[in-house]
């Protein structure tokens, strides 16, 4: 993903996302937390606990995905 502002509170996800970490590539890390990755694939979506940002899986997505 590409050109993400932080201030982005709801981001859709896809395969070339996992796993997932936040903050994601793209966005500005003059101002984000550190990086914490986060198991979205059990509930198709995952509050980051550091920014509150909510990620959520597309259609289809992480179904073939494992750690």
């Amino acid at each position: 993903m590409a050109d993400l502002q932080n201030t982005q509170r709801i981001v859709e996800v896809g395969d070339e996302d996992l796993p997932l970490h936040c903050p994601m590539p793209g966005q500005s890390l003059w101002n984000s937390h550190p990086r914490v990755f986060l198991p979205i694939e059990a509930k198709g979506e995952i509050l980051c606990p550091y920014c509150g940002t909510l990620y959520r899986l597309k259609p289809g997505a992480g179904r073939g995905h494992r750690h």
